[in-house]
């Protein structure tokens, strides 16, 4: 590789390397915390941490004025209602198997866009995303002690994120990354600070300092990724990414223990193959239709 594509790679490991740490966190204090009092300061933390950055950013590209702030309202509500769901999982599930379900979203990301944005999906994914869903199927495990609403949240997770995503690129002919980050952060604080006060609950000390963890740790990882778009392209990036579920793993196992079934296993690995197979696929054709 290049170095630009180095660069790239080593920063998308280490975005991957933050959300597994962040997610970790968020199953440490979530099985004491209210999920709303844990999503609420994920967002607060964030935003702290990221103003300095959207303030260096130069021109307009950082400026709260926006045309579409429909569009921008749409993308909060469904990332923060992923969010949401995501951090229900993790309290719940293994964390491998949480996050897997969270990172399903490439799979159901081309039949979003198909049905809002117009973009048909090539007929070579329809293998792939069938071969990820039957993953998905063999993680939830329906009818052998399966992971009931966990699963069903995780699951949900993943088309929320696909959503919030196909909203993404609705607006980016138009909003800059750094707008669009702005709305986000600030957005998701002020509507998850709503249901925080609903059920507050006053954090410990040491809850305090993982709240504040998982908050810094989540925008050290979205600057991370932010960099690494910019130096590779967005199929390789996507690819790395799915090193998140391999730290995942590793955490689960050396923190709790948690040893993935035959079926999780085969299915984690059914997901992680069809979403790559998806993301690269679609890179291709997008390089194709600009041709």
């Amino acid at each position: 590789m290049t170095h630009p594509l180095r660069r790239g790679a080593a920063y998308a490991i280490g975005g991957a390397a933050c959300f597994a740490a962040m997610s970790a966190l968020v199953k440490t204090v979530g099985g004491d915390l209210p999920n709303s009092v844990v999503v609420f300061f994920r967002n607060a933390f964030a935003l702290l941490v990221l103003l300095p950055w959207i303030a260096w950013s130069p021109g307009k590209r950082a400026s709260f004025s926006t045309r579409r702030p429909g569009m921008h309202l749409l993308r909060a509500t469904t990332g923060l209602a992923a969010m949401y769901c995501f951090f229900y999982a993790l309290s719940q599930m293994q964390l491998a198997s949480a996050v897997l379900l969270n990172y399903s979203q490439p799979l159901f990301l081309p039949f979003i866009a198909w049905a809002w944005l117009g973009e048909r999906p090539p007929l070579r994914i329809y293998p792939a995303v069938l071969i990820g869903f039957v993953g998905v199927i063999l993680i939830l495990k329906p009818g052998m002690g399966w992971a009931g609403p966990a699963g069903i949240a995780g699951l949900a997770a993943g088309i929320l994120a696909a959503t919030s995503m196909a909203a993404i690129r609705r607006m980016s002919d138009t909003e800059p990354a750094v707008r669009i980050v702005l709305w986000f952060s600030v957005l998701g604080t002020l509507v998850s600070a709503v249901p925080a006060a609903m059920h507050w609950q006053t954090p410990s000390p040491t809850q305090w300092s993982a709240l504040a963890g998982l908050g810094v740790i989540a925008a050290g990882g979205q600057l991370l990724l932010t960099r690494a778009y910019a130096l590779a392209p967005a199929a390789h990036i996507g690819a790395l990414i799915y090193t998140t579920v391999l730290f995942a793993a590793l955490i689960g196992w050396l923190v709790w223990g948690e040893r993935p079934d035959m079926l999780s296993g085969v299915g984690g690995l059914c997901v992680i193959a069809a979403a790559l197979i998806v993301v690269v696929m679609r890179q291709r054709g997008s390089r194709t239709a600009r041709a």
